[in-house]
C-alpha cells in the first residue's frame, strides 16, 4: 500500500521525476494487445491533458426523467452519442443532504464525454439519510437498465455509484448491501457508521482538507482505513478545500474519478497509470492507496 502526504520541494521534486518515468513505461505499453484482450475499453490512448480537459472525446447529450418515477426524485441522464462502440459503463450520483442534482450536475457532461452514461438524480426529499441515498442510487441504477430511454446503450453488469456528503455515505452503503456494483466514489462523505470492513467494491474517496461539515479525521479517514485493501482502495486528500468542493468544477475529483471508473468499470489498465504511484500535486495534501492496483 501506498502513502504520501506534502513534502519539501526536493522530496516533491524526485517524485515528480519518478512519477514520469513510470508514466512513460506505462505509455509505451502496446496498446492493441490491450484492446484484443478488453471488449470494455473505450476512447483513444489516455493522458493527463485527455482527462484533466473539461470534455472528453465523445459528443453527448442529456434527457431528463420526471420525479414522478418510483424509488428517488427523478434526473438527467448524460451520454455519448456515439452509436459505434457497443454499450457502456454507467454510474449514479447522488448530492448531499439539502441538495439538489443542480450541485453535481458538471459531472454528468464531464463523465459522459469520456465513455459514460451518467445520471444526477436527485433524492425523494433533500432531508434524505444516507441510507435512504443508498436506496436511491439502488433505484436509479435499476431504473437505468430497465426503464430508460437509453437502457440498450449500457452495460447492465457494469455499474458504479458516486454521491457527495451524505450522498458519499449513501454510496459506501449502496456497495456494501450490493457488491456487485463495480466501483464507488464518495465524495467528502459523511456517515454516523464509521467502519466498512464488509465493503467488497474498488472504493476511491476524497477528502477535503478544510472540511468542517464532515471533517476528514472523523469521516473520510476512519471510512478510508476500515474498507480492506482486498476490496482495493484509495484516498485523495483535497489541499485546503472545503466540504463543497464537489459543487462546482474540479480539476483533480474529474481525473481521478474517470481514472478510478476506467479502471474498475471498463477494466481498462492503461488508467493506472494515474492512480499509480498515488496522486500528488499542489492540489493534493494527502493521498494513500493500494498500489499496485490488482
Amino acid at each position: 500500500m501506498q502513502s504520501t502526504r506534502k513534502r519539501g520541494p526536493l522530496a516533491a521534486a524526485m517524485t515528480a521525476v519518478l512519477s514520469a518515468a513510470v508514466g512513460i513505461a506505462v505509455a509505451v505499453a502496446p496498446s492493441a494487445a490491450v484492446a484484443q484482450d478488453n471488449p470494455y475499453e473505450r476512447g483513444p490512448d489516455p493522458t493527463n491533458s485527455s482527462i484533466e480537459a473539461s470534455r472528453g472525446s465523445y459528443s453527448t447529450s442529456s434527457t431528463s426523467v420526471s420525479s414522478l418515477v418510483s424509488g428517488f426524485g427523478g434526473g438527467t441522464i448524460y451520454y455519448p452519442t456515439t452509436t459505434g462502440d457497443g454499450t457502456f459503463g454507467a454510474v449514479v450520483i447522488v448530492p448531499g443532504f439539502t441538495g439538489t442534482q443542480s450541485t453535481i450536475s458538471w459531472l454528468g457532461p464531464r463523465l459522459a464525454s469520456q465513455g459514460f452514461v451518467v445520471f444526477t438524480i436527485d433524492t425523494n426529499s433533500i432531508y434524505d439519510q444516507p441510507g435512504s441515498r443508498a436506496d436511491q442510487l439502488q433505484a436509479a441504477l435499476d431504473y437505468l437498465v430497465e426503464d430508460s430511454s437509453v437502457r440498450t446503450r449500457i452495460d447492465e453488469d457494469r455499474l458504479a455509484v458516486m454521491g457527495h456528503s451524505m450522498g458519499g455515505g449513501g454510496s459506501l452503503e449502496a456497495v456494501r448491501e450490493n457488491p456487485d456494483i463495480k466501483a464507488s466514489i464518495p465524495m467528502t462523505p459523511w456517515h454516523t457508521t464509521k467502519t466498512w470492513s464488509t465493503v467488497r467494491t474498488p472504493t476511491l474517496i476524497f477528502g477535503a482538507e478544510a472540511d468542517t461539515v464532515a471533517p476528514v479525521g472523523s469521516h473520510s479517514e476512519p471510512f478510508y482505513n476500515t474498507i480492506p485493501s482486498s476490496a482495493e482502495k484509495m484516498y485523495i486528500e483535497l489541499n485546503g478545500a472545503s466540504h463543497f468542493a464537489p459543487n462546482s468544477s474540479n480539476t483533480t475529483i474529474a481525473k481521478y474519478s474517470i481514472s478510478w471508473l476506467k479502471r474498475w468499470v471498463d477494466e481498462d489498465t492503461r488508467f493506472t497509470q494515474f492512480l499509480c504511484p498515488v496522486p500528488t500535486g499542489l492540489a493534493i495534501e494527502e493521498s494513500r492507496g493500494t498500489c499496485p492496483l490488482g
